[in-house]
């Protein structure tokens, strides 16, 4: 087709606009025909092998293409052999490219079976294996992303079977820790109730035993309850803006008694300006549970030492004491469930389930947080990390005790 200088269309010599129009609307017909049954074909092998599904379609091509080349050599071609030849090539044409289809077919047929009788070598290992032989683009992205699924899954199933042995070993803890107490209250209780004590002085110090007793018991439960609450995802916070120094100093100010009674020297120092957003409930149990842990595990003229700063633009509350330290291979597990290590560590009779730790982690890590644990110096330091709700530059301010007394914390 050219245009000529009017502007109108003319077309070239020896075609007509008749046959323009023969042409398109009989190859628009065989299209629409071909087209349909293809879909059809599709629809009905949807559940066949890909292989199949290519061929169709490359079959629509085919036989739309020749029946579009057979209404233009039948009209436009003078000669019989001059349209069995144009019919002759393009079936050649399309006889190759129905080669080409069921070759590509089967090389996405092979590698999706390969692809399923690797997930389906996974078995009990957990482990998937990717396919040894080269993978089209959108099968090798398939099976990566099969092999971080895998090995995500893999991690799930190590941490609930460390969960698991986690509970069986909480459950043997707090079998043990309720059994003792329970056996004491119950000699305590027939001894007074067949009267075998009588008297006073004796019956009172009974009553008083009953009595820590109770309570060591009362704080296991509250220990158990709070962990199940953590375990569970149930534990709801009513968070607010506070200093964190503000109940760094409370926790110190309520833990100095228990410090002065075994002779421990409690020490702190804090910084003004350290604005977080936290439940002051919650956090306040897990500092205590720091403090009051350092102090147990630290012999007398020992020093138990807080401190709370900010550090690369995060609220750092740290303990350290004189334990002796930790074993290395122990660090790893010093927040697990029931977890006393050596029995340097193993609480005595007067102390809880070894779960104040593991309460500790839970509920920082609800706030976002941190928790951590070193070796350092006489003894070991856990140390608490948490988002800062503001920026700030505080500056740390300590103050010197006096003889035979703790530091106190001061935030300036």
């Amino acid at each position: 087709m050219r245009v000529v200088a009017g502007g109108f269309f003319t077309l070239p010599a020896g075609i007509q606009w008749s046959d323009i129009f023969y042409i398109s609307w009989r190859v628009l017909l065989i299209a629409l025909i071909v087209s349909v049954i293809g879909i059809l074909l599709l629809k009905r092998f949807s559940a066949r092998s890909i292989s199949l599904m290519i061929t169709v379609v490359v079959a629509v091509s085919v036989v739309t293409s020749l029946g579009g080349i057979g209404v233009i050599a039948y009209r436009m071609l003078g000669t019989a052999a001059d349209r069995d030849v144009i019919l002759d090539l393009m079936s050649i044409a399309g006889l190759a490219g129905l080669v080409v289809a069921l070759v590509v077919g089967r090389r996405l047929t092979k590698a999706s079976r390969a692809i399923s009788g690797a997930v389906q070598g996974v078995g009990d290992s957990g482990v998937y294996i990717a396919p040894k032989l080269a993978l089209p683009a959108e099968l090798s992205e398939l099976s990566e992303a099969l092999t971080v699924a895998y090995e995500r899954l893999a991690q799930a199933r190590s941490r609930e079977r460390a969960l698991e042995a986690s509970r069986r070993e909480l459950v043997a803890w707090v079998s043990h820790d309720l059994r003792t107490p329970l056996a004491g209250l119950r000699a305590m209780a027939e001894a007074l109730e067949d009267q075998v004590v009588t008297d006073p002085r004796e019956v009172s110090q009974y009553h008083t035993q009953i009595r820590r007793e109770v309570d060591r018991l009362t704080l296991m439960i509250d220990d158990l309850f709070e962990l199940s609450r953590i375990h569970a995802g149930a534990l709801r916070l009513s968070r607010r803006m506070v200093g964190l120094e503000d109940l760094v100093a409370e926790v110190v100010a309520s833990a100095e008694p228990v410090a002065r009674a075994k002779g421990v020297r409690l020490t702190g120092a804090a910084v003004r300006g350290m604005p977080v957003f936290i439940d002051t409930a919650e956090m306040g149990r897990a500092l205590r549970n720091l403090v009051t842990n350092a102090i147990r595990h630290t012999p007398s003229d020992g020093v138990v030492d807080v401190l709370a700063e900010v550090q690369s633009g995060v609220a750092c509350v740290s303990v350290s004491d004189a334990c002796g330290g930790i074993p290395p291979g122990d660090l790893p597990r010093v927040f697990d469930v029931a977890f006393r290590g050596e029995s340097a560590r193993t609480p005595g009779p007067q102390e809880g389930a070894g779960l104040g730790l593991s309460i500790a982690r839970g509920i920082v890590e609800a706030h976002s947080g941190q928790i951590a644990v070193r070796n350092a110096g006489p003894g070991c330091q856990f140390l608490i990390r948490l988002p800062l709700a503001r920026p700030g530059a505080p500056v740390l301010t300590r103050t010197a005790p006096g003889p035979g007394q703790s530091r106190a914390i001061t935030a300036n």
